[in-house]
């Protein structure tokens, strides 16, 4: 026996492929308990209806699921297959579904899955079912497939137990034991059992679980309507169990799939469904399984009507067997892994549907044994991201029904969010109403992308308006703003970026461990840095403003921030690291004539010599005490200016009447990105990730190399010898051919990379992408075509950055 011990709680599809995985890797002192018997536990695994569509905006749930295909095509159960891989179809009924599905096929293309958008006739060939007439298109994905869940828990279960994995069905789990903040075990109403680290891998019953270790998950358990049709004339004599590519008919939120003679009809157009976790019943309790409620036909109503529309075979046969079956959700679609950050040794693997188990599997494993997973980008699914008030009871139940509505739904990238609206505000937020700001959410702050009294800065202006899809929550004031930005001044709400302190004699060493730069530096000093994991992978990019011998203030990018520090604090308390993003605020002065607004509001010295670049200091702006930092994220002259909340009305106001007789304006999100990617600035979780070192991502400026070791150093070192993909500036001349992000780049016909972010730089008149590339295509001038929807955008890779290269306009 070898590695900790280790208790995973739940034998469904997640939790046997986490014990065969980690079993692999030579941990073997592994227990998994389950309340239910084995391999049928009662949970949703058991009545999962198995269908493994690989299409996914994430790059990472692609991947978990592509792993899930590949593995399970390898399992079987006394010679029986695990995976039947039939194909996946999924049809257009209507014009704007067939646009969405070539933009889902870009999707695969940029993710490497094979998949190819097809003729309503050959939709007809693959799934002669279909009625020609309802359909227009589809999309074909020849490596989905149906996976038999239940069968995959009892293969994975036989390869962990010839490792030593031990398997105890029908112990129900009472309590997760702890000492001294960390998991000793687990309570079952059979004995305890001994732990250094305790899994859920619970599913619906998540929770439940999660509470007994003091952890608010946030998951709903819903039902979803599975029906089975008696047998189907038409498929009379099929013996074999599927035979047609599983269908998807997104536009009434619909699936299929074949059972013999039989078709099996998944739906999710009826209302929401939600039950808690201590609602469900415990096995002993259910008829039948505890994960399956009683159907109700009422909702299913709308549902036959159009499957006998689309498939009109179904017409000569009856529903004869149906369900309610309780599945998953999160506030954002993604699951729920990672440690709890209050207990050692509890973690989670939750809200994984069989589509991904393997996968997550995979990565939890890798994670456990390795201390990091190498395999999968895992930052969108980190338990941890998110904020306090997601976390909120009403929040979690309206955002996880919100994601049910909208599971087939066309969604835009920047379509807002639903209720509850709004959440988080700035103190800006009265007088941004009143310029008109459209509004859209980013982690609960209302974040303005542009403001209607900005309206008539656009005449006189060649502000080109982009194709359909990317005009939507878009406004040609956004042109205007940012033009305006770079001839005089604008006010930007940066309130939104996260906001931590770092203090204590510890400070400065605890922060040169973490960061890839310099950051103990004289008092006022400013340092971009990295923060990487131990594989060398960029975990963040935060900005560290030494504001005192021992006081440190970090621009950081979520949450997943703050647990990274908090878990590396030295236990003798010398360091402590608090959020102050609550309580304070941030306007970003920017423009030519920043200086002409800002001086004049204060004794203290703003010029070149006075505050140079990447340098901060205290300061009253008006009656109002800053802490200014001179760093622009737009490329232009300018600072950041912090005060606490209670100041920032009066801060904003104080500004605004000095900028106004300038021209100045208040400008948004929308402006905020073009002029960034002009300038080539990073974004950190859409330009570069966890699977991405600094090298590759174009900011190895950022690494000093000669100083003393820092947290993932030794594996930088090893992978900067090798860098074999870049992230690469394009430029677009076709002015209404802006791409949005995620689409396939193509040298010639072969797929080479996918677009991170992108805009049309209003400076330069051109529509900016970054992509990554294999490294020797990333060379200026270099042809390439970027996928978008079912077009070919011409690209050129160009120098960056783009505007200001000799940096004239930041440090003047």
């Amino acid at each position: 026996m070898a590695g900790p011990r280790v208790v995973i709680i739940g034998a469904g599809v997640v939790g046997a492929a986490l014990a065969d995985e980690i079993s692999a890797r030579g941990w073997t002192e592994v227990t998994v308990v389950d309340q239910g018997p084995l391999p049928a536990t009662g949970g949703s695994s058991s009545h999962a209806p198995g269908l493994v569509f690989q299409a996914n905006s994430s790059k990472t749930m692609t991947e978990l699921a592509r792993y899930t295909v590949e593995k399970f095509c390898s399992l079987d159960v006394d010679g029986e297959p695990c995976f039947l891989q039939v194909g996946g179809l999924e049809v257009a009924t209507t014009p704007e579904r067939v646009t969405e599905l070539h933009r889902r096929q870009g999707w695969l293309t940029s993710w490497g899955v094979e998949s190819r958008i097809v003729t309503a006739d050959e939709c007809v060939d693959m799934h002669p079912l279909v009625n020609r007439d309802r359909v227009l298109a589809g999309l074909h994905i020849p490596t989905d497939g149906l996976a038999k869940a239940v069968l995959a828990v009892e293969a994975q279960i036989r390869r962990a137990t010839e490792r030593g994995v031990t398997f105890l069905a029908r112990h129900e789990v009472l309590d997760v034991l702890q000492a001294d903040g960390a998991v000793t075990g687990v309570r079952t109403d059979r004995g305890d059992l001994r732990a250094d680290i305790v899994v859920c891998c619970a599913g619906i019953w998540g929770p439940k679980i999660a509470r007994m270790a003091g952890m608010n998950l946030p998951l709903t358990p819903l039902a979803h309507q599975l029906a089975w049709t008696g047998p189907v004339p038409a498929l009379a004599g099929q013996t074999e169990e599927a035979v047609r590519p599983i269908l998807r008919h997104q536009d009434a939120d619909l699936y299929y799939r074949d059972r013999h003679d039989t078709l099996g009809i998944g739906y999710y157009g009826h209302r929401p469904m939600p039950i808690t976790a201590d609602e469900i019943l415990s096995v002993d309790e259910a008829d039948g399984m505890p994960s399956v409620l009683k159907f109700t036909e009422d909702d299913f109503a709308d549902a036959w009507t159009e499957t006998q529309s689309l498939l009109p075979a179904t017409r000569e046969a009856k529903i004869e067997e149906a369900i309610n079956g309780l599945f998953s959700f999160t506030t954002d679609g993604l699951p729920l892994l990672g440690e709890s950050p209050d207990v050692k040794g509890f973690w989670v693997a939750e809200a994984v549907w069989v589509t991904h188990s393997a996968g997550v599997g995979r990565a939890v494993a890798e994670w456990l044994v390795d201390g990091h997973c190498s395999s999968f980008d895992l930052h969108e699914c980190d338990v941890n991201r998110f904020e306090p008030h997601q976390l909120a009871p009403e929040y979690v139940l309206a955002r996880d029904c919100q994601n049910f509505v909208e599971v087939y739904d066309i969604l835009h990238p920047l379509q807002p969010s639903g209720d509850p609206r709004p959440l988080r505000t700035s103190p800006f937020y009265a007088r941004q109403q009143e310029l008109g700001a459209f509004f859209l959410e980013a982690n609960g702050w209302e974040r303005p992308h542009w403001y209607e009294a900005n309206a008539g800065l656009v005449e006189g202006r060649s502000i080109v308006t982009p194709n359909d899809w990317a005009a939507q929550y878009w406004s040609p004031i956004v042109g205007a703003e940012a033009q305006a930005t770079r001839e005089t001044v604008a006010m930007y709400d940066m309130t939104a970026l996260k906001r931590l302190e770092v203090s204590g004699r510890g400070a400065a060493d605890f922060l040169e461990r973490l960061c890839t730069g310099k950051v103990a530096k004289s008092v006022g000093s400013v340092t971009y840095t990295l923060l990487l994991d131990h594989d060398g992978g960029i975990r963040s990019d935060i900005t560290v403003a030494r504001l005192a011998p021992d006081l440190f203030q970090v621009g950081a990018n979520g949450n997943l921030d703050l647990d990274w520090f908090t878990r590396h604090l030295p236990a003798d308390g010398t360091v402590q690291v608090r959020d102050i993003t609550p309580g304070t605020c941030c306007i970003g002065l920017w423009g030519p004539l920043a200086r002409d607004v800002l001086q004049p509001l204060t004794d203290e010295d703003f010029s070149a010599a006075g505050l140079k670049y990447f340098r901060a200091k205290r300061a009253h702006i008006g009656s109002v005490p800053v802490t200014a930092m001179r760093l622009s994220y737009v490329g232009e002259l300018g600072w950041e200016l912090y005060t606490t909340a209670d100041q920032g009305l009066k801060l904003w106001d104080t500004l605004w009447r000095a900028a106004r007789p300038l021209g100045g304006i208040a400008a948004g999100r929308g402006a905020f990105n073009s002029l960034r990617l002009e300038k080539g600035y990073r974004s950190f979780g859409t330009d570069m990730t966890y699977e991405h070192d600094p090298y590759e991502a174009g900011v190895g400026f950022a690494v000093k190399a000669d100083k003393e070791d820092f947290v993932g150093k030794a594996a930088l070192e090893r992978r900067k010898a090798d860098v074999r993909r870049k992230l690469t500036c394009l430029t677009i001349e076709d002015p209404r051919a802006v791409v949005m992000g995620k689409e396939p780049v193509y040298d010639g016909q072969r797929p080479v990379g996918h677009v991170t972010s992108a805009a049309f730089g209003h400076t330069i008149g051109k529509g900016i992408a970054y992509a990554w590339l294999p490294a020797e295509l990333a060379v200026a001038g270099r042809a390439v075509h970027i996928g978008y929807f079912d077009q070919r955008v011409e690209a050129v890779v160009a120098e960056e950055p783009l505007f200001d290269p000799a940096m004239s306009r930041l440090r003047g």
